[in-house]
């Protein structure tokens, strides 16, 4: 997916998939106005589709495999 850096605001576990309810990792600003939120999964289905029509892509798939920090290092 490509990502384009913008200052929005990260996405969060209240921000849910458009297509299936699951928590969003993408936001795509799209060239007419509004935007849509996808998960990872239906991120990557819909990636060519959405790359036509997209003005901005704001991708935050690499959250699902960044290492977890542990209890003492959140202290």
């Amino acid at each position: 997916m490509t990502t384009v850096l913008t200052p929005a605001s990260p996405l969060t576990a209240a921000d849910r998939c458009d297509r299936c309810g699951a928590q969003a990792y993408l936001r795509v600003v799209l060239l007419s106005g509004g935007e849509l939120l996808f998960c990872a999964h239906h991120g990557r289905k819909f990636e060519p589709e959405l790359k036509k029509i997209a003005a901005e892509i704001q991708d935050e798939t690499e959250r699902l495999t960044a290492p977890k920090a542990s209890p003492d290092e959140e202290r």
